[in-house]
């Protein structure tokens, strides 16, 4: 029998290894082919993706006023025009009203820039300010990897197309999230669906918190450098303080790209001091947001090491262009909180009450009716996560 065992090449240890090396290829080959068909619907999948992170953040808002007697119909038309007709318009005919005159101003504020390089005491080659610039257009219009996400959908057919289609999941998940929720529910089981309704608790409340957290960072961040221009008189602060506003959803890279555009505005219009007053305010401005702000806000609500954060969202630039980049750290902490949730406690450790009480949740999650959970508008444990700045965070 030993004899039969060493005769075996698969029994050793680098028997052992080329199997597990063969299974690693096998779930990278089935990770690639299943990224690649989301991005043939990525018509579908992006809508999609940005529905289920506005309904974590306006859920908490339906939910209250369902709780104030308010007809669920009622409370999510209005929850859904005050997010949507209220803020989302505000920011979208702000930056696009003043896009062609703002698009100006940068490239001729780029142009200055790039007069003063080429003419400046170190050398640089023009070639290489051109890839500079030519990376950050491919940036901005999603151009780069082959993706063309952006680029796709800035056709106006296309992009109408996929707002609409958020628009319509949006409201079916604030209105009827619950009995979605308790539709694919019904694959799960016993422990197993005590599981999926952790994993779906804690996955909401990081999503949730973070979209919340964040646009109140990037309220603050917006309306500080917002200020600062319209005392210094710099044209356009509007649709620069919108670009501030949406800047701060990209963590790390997000709120200096939108500074840097605000300086080049400010170059043009009125010159070189003026832009670096705004530069120095833009740095005050997101240190503060950095070392006071984020770790109250956003403390207990994501706990990603900031190199996670880093790939995360260069994987996501990579495949998605600007959209990626946006959705990529929310994703990436949903994940986080999903495995820890699932893994938290074993088969054994789940109990019959835990099952019969998550049997009864879900029940009445399938009668659209409030689950313990969402009618306290959190879940009913504390999400496991530890106390960190989103893209400074440190890990537990």
């Amino acid at each position: 029998m030993q004899t039969q065992n060493r005769a075996n090449p698969w029994q050793d240890g680098l028997g052992r290894v080329s199997i597990r090396a063969g299974q690693l290829l096998m779930l990278l080959a089935l990770t690639a082919v299943l990224i690649y068909g989301l991005i043939q619907v990525r018509l579908v999948v992006i809508p999609l993706l940005l529905a289920l992170i506005l309904a974590a953040a306006i859920a908490p808002l339906v939910n209250w006023l369902r709780r104030k007697g308010w007809p669920s119909a009622a409370a999510t038309g209005f929850s859904f025009l005050l997010a949507l007709g209220g803020l989302v318009t505000a920011i979208v005919f702000a930056v696009i009203g003043q896009s062609g005159e703002l698009a100006r101003s940068a490239t001729a504020g780029f142009d200055q820039v790039y007069a003063f390089v080429r003419t400046g005491p170190i050398p640089v080659d023009d070639q290489q300010i051109q890839q500079a610039r030519d990376a950050v257009l491919d940036f901005v219009t999603s151009s780069t990897a082959g993706a063309g996400v952006v680029t796709g959908l800035s056709a106006a057919g296309t992009f109408i197309t996929g707002a609409l289609l958020m628009a319509v999941i949006l409201f079916f998940f604030l209105k009827d999230g619950e009995r979605i929720w308790a539709f694919i529910l019904r694959a799960f089981k016993g422990t197993r669906l005590v599981k999926a309704r952790r994993v779906g608790q804690d996955s909401l409340a990081v999503l949730g918190g973070y979209v919340r957290g964040t646009a109140i960072v990037a309220i603050v961040d917006a309306f500080f450098i917002g200020l600062a221009l319209v005392v210094l008189g710099v044209p356009l602060a509007l649709p620069l303080a919108a670009i501030v506003f949406i800047g701060a959803f990209i963590p790390l890279v997000g709120a200096t790209l939108a500074g840097v555009l605000a300086a080049l505005v400010a170059l043009v219009a009125n010159g070189p001091v003026t832009a670096l007053i705004v530069i120095i305010v833009v740095i005050v401005v997101n240190q503060l947001e950095g070392n006071f702000l984020q770790p109250v806000v956003m403390g207990r609500t994501l706990s990603v090491h900031a190199l996670v954060i880093l790939l995360a969202l260069t994987a996501g630039t990579i495949l998605a262009g600007i959209i990626g980049a946006i959705l990529s750290v929310p994703l990436a902490a949903v994940i986080w909180a999903a495995i820890k949730a699932w893994n938290e406690k074993t088969d054994a450790q789940i109990t019959a009450e835990d099952v019969s009480r998550a049997e009864q949740e879900t029940s009445r999650d399938a009668h659209g009716q409030l689950s313990a959970a969402a009618a306290t508008d959190h879940p009913s444990r504390e999400p496991a996560v530890s106390e960190s700045r989103a893209g400074q965070g440190t890990e537990e």
